[in-house]
């Protein structure tokens, strides 16, 4: 029975994503909220049953995911249970909301495979790893952040462990930045004005926009040199554009260098030459 009771409930919402896709490709409208439903019509699984342990959790390699407006990106995940009787099957999928609720569920990514690739490390340990497919079309700005990987493990003897939040990743709103610096060449002593912007995935659009009001650092390294040092910290304008003096004193490159947000992630612009005279 509490075998039957898990793959129902991942079962479910794995159909309910189904359901879901075609709707927000239509007209990148939010995802329907009928996860809750799903998982709500099945039975409980949420606490432990038994003796079965989910041991380890990874999404990503742990790193964030920075993602664009319409590249499709994948990540994996990988999920170790162990029961002494061994396990039998081990399901996961993403979600972003508040706390450990999957009722208050705000986005959903289900695996490629339901049970994914699976190896068994001894008489009493499974670990499997998940392929997932983050679209931008099935993203809204509100869901950028933090997710979290919904797993659960089954015994061979049927017992069962579920952990709503076995792991948390990040996936951020990409960022675009860029340097241009004026006049070149220029005069030993005389003013560089450094002119750049910084722009952010846009998922409610699918587009790129600018960020206002963030922290940017202008830096620059010698021609001779190979390591950047920060000149000055200015910040981006209302439509997310930057602009900064300096004088100039050797050949060399500028950057404009941004370290990220809770929701966006870092970018680093390429380097604008110089040439002093």
């Amino acid at each position: 029975m509490r075998i039957r009771a898990t793959v129902a409930a991942v079962s479910g919402a794995l159909a309910l994503s189904a359901l879901a896709v075609p709707a927000a490709q239509a007209d990148h409208a939010p995802r329907p909220t009928g996860l809750s439903a799903a998982l709500a019509a099945a039975p409980d699984v949420k606490a432990a049953a038994g003796d079965t342990e989910i041991t380890k959790a990874v999404v990503n390699g742990g790193k964030s995911l920075a993602l664009g407006t319409s590249a499709v990106k994948t990540v994996t995940a990988e999920v170790t249970s162990t029961d002494p009787e061994g396990i039998y099957e081990i399901h996961a999928f993403l979600w972003n909301g508040p706390g450990s609720d999957i009722d208050q569920a705000k986005g959903f990514f289900p695996a490629k495979s339901q049970t994914g690739t699976c190896s068994v490390v001894n008489s009493t340990t499974t670990t499997c790893k998940y392929t997932f497919e983050i679209d931008p079309l099935l993203m809204r700005n509100t869901t950028a952040g933090t997710w979290k990987l919904w797993a659960s493990g089954i015994g061979a003897d049927g017992d069962s462990a579920t952990n709503a939040s076995a792991a948390t990743f990040k996936i951020l709103r990409a960022g675009k930045l860029t340097t241009d610096a004026s006049p070149e060449p220029v005069r030993k002593g005389k003013t560089v004005t450094v002119k750049g912007k910084l722009s952010r995935a846009n998922w409610d659009e699918l587009k790129y926009a600018g960020y206002s009001g963030q922290k940017v650092k202008l830096q620059f390294r010698k021609k001779t040199s190979t390591t950047y040092t920060t000149v000055k910290t200015v910040t981006s304008n209302s439509t997310g554009n930057l602009s900064a003096t300096t004088t100039a004193t050797v050949d060399g490159y500028f950057r404009y260098t941004f370290a990220g947000s809770s929701t966006t992630a870092t970018v680093t612009a390429t380097g604008d030459y110089v040439d002093v005279r």
